[in-house]
Protein backbone atom coordinates (compact mmCIF):
# COMPACT_ATOMS: atom_id res chain seq x y z
CA UNK A 1 0.00 0.00 0.00
CA UNK A 2 1.09 3.83 -0.73
CA UNK A 3 1.88 5.66 1.89
CA UNK A 4 1.15 9.29 2.73
CA UNK A 5 4.33 10.06 1.04
CA UNK A 6 3.60 8.89 -2.10
CA UNK A 7 0.70 9.79 -2.12
CA UNK A 8 1.28 13.18 -3.27
CA UNK A 9 4.01 12.22 -5.49
CA UNK A 10 2.03 9.86 -7.57
CA UNK A 11 -0.90 12.05 -7.30
CA UNK A 12 -2.84 9.11 -6.32
CA UNK A 13 -4.57 8.11 -2.98
CA UNK A 14 -4.27 4.21 -1.48
CA UNK A 15 -7.14 2.54 -1.58
CA UNK A 16 -7.86 2.55 2.26
CA UNK A 17 -7.65 6.63 2.11
CA UNK A 18 -9.77 7.13 -0.78
CA UNK A 19 -13.12 5.26 -0.68
CA UNK A 20 -15.74 6.70 -2.38
CA UNK A 21 -18.39 7.92 0.12
CA UNK A 22 -22.33 6.61 -0.01
CA UNK A 23 -24.29 8.47 -2.35
CA UNK A 24 -25.96 11.25 0.06
CA UNK A 25 -28.51 12.00 -2.17
CA UNK A 26 -29.47 11.60 -5.50
CA UNK A 27 -29.81 15.41 -4.86
CA UNK A 28 -26.19 16.35 -4.11
CA UNK A 29 -24.56 19.05 -6.82
CA UNK A 30 -20.65 20.34 -6.35
CA UNK A 31 -19.54 23.40 -7.78
CA UNK A 32 -15.92 23.81 -8.28
CA UNK A 33 -14.68 27.30 -8.21
CA UNK A 34 -11.36 27.69 -11.09
CA UNK A 35 -12.15 30.89 -12.05
CA UNK A 36 -9.51 32.87 -10.42
CA UNK A 37 -6.58 34.65 -12.19
CA UNK A 38 -4.13 33.64 -9.07
CA UNK A 39 -2.26 36.87 -9.26
CA UNK A 40 -0.37 36.60 -6.45
CA UNK A 41 1.52 33.82 -7.13
CA UNK A 42 1.83 34.67 -10.58
CA UNK A 43 5.80 35.74 -10.70
CA UNK A 44 6.20 32.18 -9.45
CA UNK A 45 5.02 30.53 -12.42
CA UNK A 46 6.46 33.26 -14.28
CA UNK A 47 9.67 31.88 -13.05
CA UNK A 48 9.54 28.61 -12.92
CA UNK A 49 7.16 27.86 -16.30
CA UNK A 50 8.29 30.84 -18.20
CA UNK A 51 4.40 32.29 -18.21
CA UNK A 52 1.64 33.18 -16.28
CA UNK A 53 -0.15 29.81 -15.18
CA UNK A 54 -3.42 30.36 -12.74
CA UNK A 55 -2.45 28.74 -9.93
CA UNK A 56 -5.43 25.88 -9.74
CA UNK A 57 -3.66 24.73 -13.54
CA UNK A 58 -0.71 23.70 -11.50
CA UNK A 59 0.95 20.84 -9.86
CA UNK A 60 2.83 22.34 -7.17
CA UNK A 61 3.69 18.75 -5.73
CA UNK A 62 3.15 15.34 -7.60
CA UNK A 63 1.63 14.89 -10.92
CA UNK A 64 -2.06 16.53 -10.21
CA UNK A 65 -2.57 20.21 -10.64
CA UNK A 66 -4.99 22.05 -7.44
CA UNK A 67 -7.75 21.50 -9.69
CA UNK A 68 -7.82 17.87 -10.28
CA UNK A 69 -6.83 17.52 -6.49
CA UNK A 70 -10.27 19.02 -6.18
CA UNK A 71 -12.38 17.12 -8.73
CA UNK A 72 -10.81 13.95 -6.62
CA UNK A 73 -12.34 15.34 -3.43
CA UNK A 74 -15.87 16.11 -5.49
CA UNK A 75 -16.23 12.55 -7.44
CA UNK A 76 -15.79 10.66 -3.78
CA UNK A 77 -18.87 12.98 -2.37
CA UNK A 78 -20.80 13.29 -5.44
CA UNK A 79 -22.06 11.91 -9.11
CA UNK A 80 -19.75 13.74 -12.08
CA UNK A 81 -22.76 14.66 -14.09
CA UNK A 82 -23.42 16.54 -10.85
CA UNK A 83 -20.82 18.81 -10.67
CA UNK A 84 -20.18 22.61 -12.09
CA UNK A 85 -17.05 23.79 -12.65
CA UNK A 86 -16.72 26.90 -13.20
CA UNK A 87 -13.65 28.44 -15.15
CA UNK A 88 -12.47 31.90 -16.61
CA UNK A 89 -13.20 32.00 -20.79
CA UNK A 90 -9.79 33.04 -21.44
CA UNK A 91 -8.43 29.90 -19.37
CA UNK A 92 -9.59 27.43 -21.84
CA UNK A 93 -6.17 26.61 -23.15
CA UNK A 94 -5.08 25.62 -19.59
CA UNK A 95 -8.79 23.95 -18.63
CA UNK A 96 -9.30 21.37 -21.65
CA UNK A 97 -6.55 19.18 -20.97
CA UNK A 98 -7.56 19.05 -17.02
CA UNK A 99 -10.94 18.72 -18.23
CA UNK A 100 -11.44 17.06 -21.08
CA UNK A 101 -13.39 14.13 -19.63
CA UNK A 102 -16.15 16.61 -18.13
CA UNK A 103 -15.87 19.53 -20.70
CA UNK A 104 -19.05 19.35 -22.49
CA UNK A 105 -21.27 17.91 -19.27
CA UNK A 106 -20.13 20.20 -16.11
CA UNK A 107 -17.76 22.75 -17.40
CA UNK A 108 -19.34 26.20 -17.27
CA UNK A 109 -17.19 29.14 -18.70
CA UNK A 110 -17.31 32.72 -17.14
CA UNK A 111 -17.49 35.76 -19.69
CA UNK A 112 -15.97 37.93 -17.39
CA UNK A 113 -14.47 38.01 -13.81
CA UNK A 114 -17.30 39.63 -11.63
CA UNK A 115 -15.38 38.26 -8.29
CA UNK A 116 -16.81 35.56 -6.18
CA UNK A 117 -20.34 36.11 -5.77
CA UNK A 118 -21.29 35.90 -9.13
CA UNK A 119 -18.84 33.04 -9.41
CA UNK A 120 -20.89 31.46 -7.10
CA UNK A 121 -24.41 31.95 -8.48
CA UNK A 122 -23.40 31.51 -12.52
CA UNK A 123 -22.95 28.24 -11.46
CA UNK A 124 -25.52 27.89 -8.89
CA UNK A 125 -28.03 28.99 -11.90
CA UNK A 126 -27.08 25.83 -13.81
CA UNK A 127 -28.10 23.43 -10.62
CA UNK A 128 -30.94 25.46 -9.44
CA UNK A 129 -32.53 25.79 -12.79
CA UNK A 130 -32.07 21.58 -13.18
CA UNK A 131 -33.27 20.91 -9.61
CA UNK A 132 -34.88 23.09 -7.02
CA UNK A 133 -34.33 20.61 -3.90
CA UNK A 134 -30.42 20.62 -4.66
CA UNK A 135 -28.23 20.92 -2.41
CA UNK A 136 -24.77 22.28 -3.03
CA UNK A 137 -21.57 21.78 -2.14
CA UNK A 138 -18.84 24.52 -2.87
CA UNK A 139 -15.02 23.81 -3.15
CA UNK A 140 -12.38 26.45 -3.84
CA UNK A 141 -10.20 24.98 -6.34
CA UNK A 142 -6.61 26.69 -4.58
CA UNK A 143 -7.02 24.61 -1.50
CA UNK A 144 -4.28 22.35 0.21
CA UNK A 145 -6.17 19.41 1.91
CA UNK A 146 -4.91 16.67 3.65
CA UNK A 147 -5.87 13.81 4.31
CA UNK A 148 -8.76 13.58 1.69
CA UNK A 149 -10.68 10.82 3.56
CA UNK A 150 -10.70 12.66 6.80
CA UNK A 151 -12.31 15.53 4.58
CA UNK A 152 -14.56 13.23 2.62
CA UNK A 153 -16.07 12.54 6.06
CA UNK A 154 -16.28 15.95 7.24
CA UNK A 155 -17.82 16.67 3.93
CA UNK A 156 -20.21 13.93 4.51
CA UNK A 157 -21.36 15.52 8.38
CA UNK A 158 -21.86 19.18 6.14
CA UNK A 159 -24.26 18.06 3.51
CA UNK A 160 -25.98 15.94 6.43
CA UNK A 161 -26.19 19.36 8.46
CA UNK A 162 -27.33 21.15 5.31
CA UNK A 163 -30.36 18.74 4.53
CA UNK A 164 -31.29 18.72 8.28
CA UNK A 165 -31.47 22.40 8.98
CA UNK A 166 -32.46 23.30 5.31
CA UNK A 167 -32.54 27.45 6.34
CA UNK A 168 -28.77 27.27 7.17
CA UNK A 169 -25.64 27.67 4.98
CA UNK A 170 -22.84 25.09 6.77
CA UNK A 171 -19.48 26.82 6.50
CA UNK A 172 -16.24 24.67 6.81
CA UNK A 173 -14.18 25.82 9.54
CA UNK A 174 -10.25 25.49 9.83
CA UNK A 175 -8.43 25.68 13.26
CA UNK A 176 -5.82 28.05 13.23
CA UNK A 177 -2.60 27.66 14.55
CA UNK A 178 -1.02 30.75 13.32
CA UNK A 179 -2.01 34.62 12.74
CA UNK A 180 -2.75 34.45 8.74
CA UNK A 181 -3.98 37.95 8.37
CA UNK A 182 -5.00 37.61 4.84
CA UNK A 183 -7.63 34.92 6.09
CA UNK A 184 -11.13 35.81 7.13
CA UNK A 185 -12.17 34.65 10.57
CA UNK A 186 -15.10 33.23 12.38
CA UNK A 187 -16.33 33.67 15.38
CA UNK A 188 -19.07 30.67 16.47
CA UNK A 189 -21.91 30.93 19.07
CA UNK A 190 -23.80 27.99 20.66
CA UNK A 191 -24.27 24.51 19.21
CA UNK A 192 -27.06 23.55 17.11
CA UNK A 193 -27.00 20.54 15.75
CA UNK A 194 -24.40 17.28 16.18
CA UNK A 195 -23.52 13.93 14.99
CA UNK A 196 -21.35 11.98 16.46
CA UNK A 197 -18.15 14.18 16.78
CA UNK A 198 -19.24 16.60 14.65
CA UNK A 199 -20.76 19.69 15.58
CA UNK A 200 -22.11 23.26 13.89
CA UNK A 201 -22.42 25.93 16.23
CA UNK A 202 -24.28 29.39 14.59
CA UNK A 203 -21.66 31.79 13.78
CA UNK A 204 -21.79 35.39 15.55
CA UNK A 205 -19.11 36.98 13.77
CA UNK A 206 -16.83 37.12 10.93
CA UNK A 207 -13.52 39.14 10.63
CA UNK A 208 -12.07 39.75 7.51
CA UNK A 209 -8.53 40.48 6.95
CA UNK A 210 -7.60 41.54 10.92
CA UNK A 211 -4.88 43.59 11.86
CA UNK A 212 -2.15 41.12 14.07
CA UNK A 213 -3.48 41.90 16.96
CA UNK A 214 -7.33 41.37 16.28
CA UNK A 215 -6.24 37.92 14.58
CA UNK A 216 -4.77 36.96 17.98
CA UNK A 217 -7.27 37.87 20.17
CA UNK A 218 -9.67 35.98 17.89
CA UNK A 219 -7.84 32.94 17.98
CA UNK A 220 -7.56 33.43 21.79
CA UNK A 221 -11.32 33.30 21.71
CA UNK A 222 -11.87 30.51 19.78
CA UNK A 223 -12.57 31.70 16.52
CA UNK A 224 -11.96 29.58 12.77
CA UNK A 225 -10.46 30.53 9.92
CA UNK A 226 -13.03 31.33 6.75
CA UNK A 227 -12.53 28.30 4.20
CA UNK A 228 -15.26 29.31 2.45
CA UNK A 229 -16.23 25.67 1.81
CA UNK A 230 -19.79 25.38 1.80
CA UNK A 231 -22.69 23.26 2.06
CA UNK A 232 -26.17 24.45 1.69
CA UNK A 233 -29.88 23.92 0.16
CA UNK A 234 -29.43 25.52 -3.69
CA UNK A 235 -32.85 27.54 -2.57
CA UNK A 236 -31.55 28.84 0.75
CA UNK A 237 -28.57 30.25 -0.84
CA UNK A 238 -30.82 31.30 -3.99
CA UNK A 239 -33.08 33.53 -0.95
CA UNK A 240 -29.59 34.76 0.77
CA UNK A 241 -28.30 36.36 -2.38
CA UNK A 242 -31.76 37.79 -3.05
CA UNK A 243 -31.75 39.49 0.38
CA UNK A 244 -28.54 40.27 0.49
CA UNK A 245 -27.58 41.18 -3.46
CA UNK A 246 -30.58 41.57 -5.17
CA UNK A 247 -28.52 44.01 -8.11
CA UNK A 248 -27.09 40.74 -8.90
CA UNK A 249 -29.44 37.83 -8.56
CA UNK A 250 -32.28 39.79 -10.51
CA UNK A 251 -29.62 38.79 -13.37
CA UNK A 252 -29.40 35.19 -12.67
CA UNK A 253 -33.17 34.85 -12.15
CA UNK A 254 -33.61 36.11 -15.64
CA UNK A 255 -30.57 33.38 -16.92
CA UNK A 256 -32.40 30.63 -14.66
CA UNK A 257 -35.61 31.19 -17.09
CA UNK A 258 -33.48 29.85 -20.44
CA UNK A 259 -31.33 27.50 -18.90
CA UNK A 260 -30.97 24.93 -21.15
CA UNK A 261 -32.60 26.56 -23.97
CA UNK A 262 -31.68 28.34 -27.06
CA UNK A 263 -31.71 31.52 -25.63
CA UNK A 264 -29.38 30.75 -22.63
CA UNK A 265 -26.34 31.55 -24.70
CA UNK A 266 -27.39 35.09 -25.61
CA UNK A 267 -29.16 35.87 -22.36
CA UNK A 268 -25.63 35.04 -20.34
CA UNK A 269 -23.55 37.46 -22.58
CA UNK A 270 -26.45 40.33 -22.27
CA UNK A 271 -26.43 39.79 -18.29
CA UNK A 272 -22.65 39.99 -17.95
CA UNK A 273 -22.14 42.81 -20.14
CA UNK A 274 -24.04 44.83 -16.82
CA UNK A 275 -23.12 42.52 -14.08
CA UNK A 276 -22.36 44.41 -10.89
CA UNK A 277 -18.97 42.98 -8.93
CA UNK A 278 -19.90 41.06 -5.85
CA UNK A 279 -17.59 39.37 -3.23
CA UNK A 280 -19.21 36.28 -1.51
CA UNK A 281 -17.38 36.67 2.06
CA UNK A 282 -18.36 40.64 2.43
CA UNK A 283 -21.46 40.93 0.73
CA UNK A 284 -23.05 37.63 1.66
CA UNK A 285 -21.48 35.63 4.26
CA UNK A 286 -20.91 38.89 7.01
CA UNK A 287 -24.26 39.90 6.22
CA UNK A 288 -26.05 36.54 6.82
CA UNK A 289 -24.40 35.46 9.81
CA UNK A 290 -27.77 34.56 11.90
CA UNK A 291 -28.45 31.86 9.06
CA UNK A 292 -25.00 30.55 9.08
CA UNK A 293 -23.71 27.68 10.94
CA UNK A 294 -19.42 27.27 10.98
CA UNK A 295 -18.43 22.98 11.17
CA UNK A 296 -14.81 22.54 12.36
CA UNK A 297 -12.51 20.25 10.42
CA UNK A 298 -10.63 17.69 12.65
CA UNK A 299 -7.32 16.23 11.73
CA UNK A 300 -6.92 17.81 8.66
CA UNK A 301 -4.57 19.97 7.31
CA UNK A 302 -6.22 22.91 5.25
CA UNK A 303 -4.35 25.72 3.47
CA UNK A 304 -5.28 28.49 0.83
CA UNK A 305 -2.25 28.62 -1.13
CA UNK A 306 -2.71 31.95 -2.23
CA UNK A 307 1.19 33.15 -1.66
CA UNK A 308 3.97 31.37 -2.18
CA UNK A 309 5.41 31.20 0.85
CA UNK A 310 2.23 29.21 2.28
CA UNK A 311 3.00 26.79 -0.29
CA UNK A 312 6.82 26.24 0.89
CA UNK A 313 5.72 26.66 4.70
CA UNK A 314 3.29 23.62 3.94
CA UNK A 315 5.60 21.13 1.88
CA UNK A 316 8.22 22.34 4.16
CA UNK A 317 5.67 20.56 7.11
CA UNK A 318 4.84 17.93 5.67
CA UNK A 319 8.74 16.74 4.39
CA UNK A 320 7.32 17.68 0.49
CA UNK A 321 9.35 18.94 -2.39
CA UNK A 322 7.72 21.22 -4.39
CA UNK A 323 7.92 21.14 -7.97
CA UNK A 324 9.65 23.89 -8.80
CA UNK A 325 12.96 25.33 -7.32
CA UNK A 326 12.82 26.22 -3.72
CA UNK A 327 15.08 29.23 -4.23
CA UNK A 328 12.28 30.42 -6.82
CA UNK A 329 10.19 31.04 -4.07
CA UNK A 330 12.01 31.39 -1.49
CA UNK A 331 15.36 33.27 -3.02
CA UNK A 332 17.54 30.83 -0.98
CA UNK A 333 18.52 27.29 -0.90
CA UNK A 334 16.61 25.46 1.80
CA UNK A 335 18.27 24.27 5.17
CA UNK A 336 17.69 20.59 4.89
CA UNK A 337 17.90 19.91 7.94
CA UNK A 338 15.75 22.29 9.62
CA UNK A 339 13.33 21.35 7.41
CA UNK A 340 13.88 17.72 7.78
CA UNK A 341 13.02 18.50 11.70
CA UNK A 342 9.82 20.66 10.84
CA UNK A 343 8.04 17.78 9.20
CA UNK A 344 9.32 15.48 11.48
CA UNK A 345 7.62 17.75 14.36
CA UNK A 346 4.45 18.55 12.40
CA UNK A 347 3.92 14.68 11.60
CA UNK A 348 4.36 13.70 15.62
CA UNK A 349 2.09 16.69 16.65
CA UNK A 350 -0.72 15.64 14.14
CA UNK A 351 -0.40 12.23 14.88
CA UNK A 352 -0.82 13.31 18.63
CA UNK A 353 -3.57 15.38 18.32
CA UNK A 354 -5.35 12.29 15.80
CA UNK A 355 -4.61 9.47 18.65
CA UNK A 356 -3.79 7.00 16.01
CA UNK A 357 -0.95 6.98 12.91
CA UNK A 358 -3.64 5.45 10.96
CA UNK A 359 -5.95 8.03 10.34
CA UNK A 360 -3.81 10.56 9.29
CA UNK A 361 -0.25 8.52 7.38
CA UNK A 362 -1.60 5.80 5.16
Amino acid sequence: MKNWRQTFITGEAPVADFEPADRISKHLWSIILAGGNGDRISSLTLQWMGRSVPKQYCAFVGKKSMLQHTLMRADALGEHGHQRTLIARNHQNEALPQLADRWDQSVILQPSNRNTLPGIFLPLTHIYARDSNATVVIYPSDHFIYPRNNFIRLMEQAVKAAEELPGMLILIGAKPDSLELDYGWIYPAEEIWQSGDYSVRIVKQFLEKPSRALAAEAMLQGAFWNTLIVAVKAHTLWELGWTHAPEILRHFERLCNVVGTSKEKSVLESIYEIMPSGNFSSDLLMQAAGSIGVLPMENILWNDWGRKERIVETLSRIGLRPNFPMETATGHKPDEQTAENLSAAFRENLIRRAGSTNCIFR
